[in-house]
């Protein structure tokens, strides 16, 4: 989906960025919707060594336009595209590729605002590979492996891919924006982050069990979402309540990556462990931002929930005054408690349309008066609701 998006966005704009976390297709989404442009990849030493020291010359081998991948390495191009793009408006031009947002933002807000769209794209959704035939056919298969593209592209072992990703992410990202020598300490805190999936974001008690302060870890928590590897969902504010909950949550961009991160190695680990229900919400959160994002939608999903625990996993207002409202739990067996959150804003909420959604770790669909019922197999309708609302303009 996200290719059509992007190939109707290159209509308008003479460049079009997609960014997302490493090794979740950005290239290929690019070469894909733009085979006519010549690629070059700012992480090759030589081509990035000659845009840093030439960028006119540099840029002069792409006077019809060109895919520049990983663009936020030569930072130094940026200025020099504004100039050309403004020369000739010709559109589309231009497919910038970027794993890290800081450098991204940074640079497009000062050279080309106005002329660029900007996209984001997560690892494969569950859709995509059943799709293709090659899903994971159990749940405690699909949290273990997550959805990163190479491992259903290539003939790895997806516990060994992922402790690789994890090493390449911290020698290459981490040692790049923040210049740590103890990537030890650093580790153990994307771990401790791994072990708060889908919890109320404490930073101070973070920083404490990580040993470091608390500016230390709202900076590596920067980093963290800049390079896609973690998403936080703010809570939505609305006047029902004085005693809402104003922190947000935490989840990982992968169930997989987030799998590895907690010590699992084997699927029957997840049968019994503490963290399944956490692993398990946190797939279905990042179904819902890709559906969105895929549609090139912003990500904008909430989770409600006051100081006395009354809790709906996500929201998301999909029209004026319509309600998407989703609870999410990993039992096979739906318990008629699953429904308490729901009811209970629905309630509150009684002057909007609120639509009430069950996920669930079962394997039948099931249409009540309390909800629809959805098995983690086929969430299709969810997701539908879920990007209902027209595209904005970027």
């Amino acid at each position: 989906m996200l290719a059509a998006v992007a190939r109707e966005r290159r209509k308008g704009y003479p460049v079009l960025v997609i960014s997302g976390p490493r090794q979740s297709g950005k290239t290929t989404l690019a070469r894909l919707i733009a085979p006519e442009l010549p690629y070059f990849s700012l992480e090759d030493p030589d081509t990035r060594a000659y845009a840093m020291e030439d960028p006119r010359g540099f840029l002069a081998q792409a006077t019809d336009g060109a895919i520049l991948d990983e663009v936020q390495r030569c930072p130094e191009l940026f200025s020099y595209l504004q100039g050309i793009v403004d020369a000739d408006q010709r559109m589309g031009r231009f497919l910038l590729t970027g794993s890290s947002q800081f450098e991204l933002i940074s640079s497009i807000t000062q050279s080309l605002a106005g002329r660029v769209s900007m996209l984001t794209l997560l690892p494969f959704s569950l859709g995509e590979l059943q799709a293709v035939g090659c899903a994971p056919t159990s749940l405690n298969d699909l949290l273990l492996t997550g959805l990163y593209p190479p491992i259903y592209n290539r003939p790895v072992e997806p516990v060994a891919w992922l402790q690789d990703y994890i090493a390449t992410y911290l020698e290459r990202d981490v040692r790049q924006i923040l210049k740590i020598n103890d990537l030890a300490t650093f580790q153990r805190f994307v771990q401790l982050c791994a072990g708060r999936i889908g919890q109320l974001l404490n930073v101070s008690s973070l920083a404490a069990d990580a040993g470091i302060t608390r500016v230390t870890a709202e900076s590596w928590l920067s980093v963290l979402q800049a390079s896609h590897l973690i998403h936080l969902i703010r809570p939505w504010f609305v006047n029902v309540s004085k005693r809402l909950i104003k922190t947000p949550k935490i989840y990982f961009c992968d169930c997989g990556l987030a799998s590895w991160l907690l010590g699992i190695r084997r699927p029957e680990h997840l049968s019994a462990h503490p963290q399944r229900g956490a692993l398990f919400e946190n797939w279905v959160v990042t179904e819902c931002l890709k559906a969105r994002l895929n549609a090139g939608l912003r990500a904008e999903l909430h989770f409600l929930r006051d100081k006395e625990g009354h809790e709906v996993d996500i929201v998301a207002e999909t029209a004026p005054q319509v309600i998407q409202g989703v609870e999410i739990k990993s039992g096979a067996t739906v318990a008629g408690d699953f429904f308490a959150g729901l009811e209970y804003w629905k309630s509150k909420l009684a002057g909007q349309m609120f639509q009430p959604w069950l996920v669930y770790g079962g394997d039948a669909p099931q249409k009540r008066s309390r909800g629809t019922v959805l098995p983690w197999q086929d969430i299709g309708p969810l997701l539908t609701a879920l990007t209902a609302e027209k595209a904005p303009e970027q």
